[in-house]
């Protein structure tokens, strides 16, 4: 099993619309088709502009494939496209991908 955990930061006062669109359509609709299984969306107690989740995967394979064919699904692209008729909602993310390092501990 791997974790992901991916920090997306807005771009200027676009925060809540980045934070609806994971909401409403990526966490709920295309995480679940593409095989992605979010353990948790995250953000901080004082507004920072930022979004960030953790996913898991059986490896790093089924890592690989499930964000190629999120990436690829047209039905993503159009949406991206038309929730961004003012410019992207992402001005940046950070991406770390981790294994358990010491079996039999617990995660929560």
């Amino acid at each position: 099993m791997i974790y992901e955990i991916r920090v997306y930061e807005a771009a200027e006062g676009r925060a809540e619309a980045m934070r609806r669109r994971f909401a409403d359509n990526v966490a709920t609709r295309f995480f679940p088709r593409h095989g992605i299984e979010l353990v948790g969306a995250f953000t901080a107690p004082d507004e920072d502009g930022r979004l960030t989740y953790m996913t898991r995967f059986a490896n790093e394979a089924a890592r690989k494939q499930a964000w190629a064919s999120f990436a690829a699904d047209p039905e993503w692209a159009a949406l991206k496209a038309s929730s961004e008729p003012d410019g992207p909602l992402l001005k940046s993310q950070t991406v770390s991908v981790l294994s358990p390092a010491i079996a039999g501990l617990p995660l929560g």
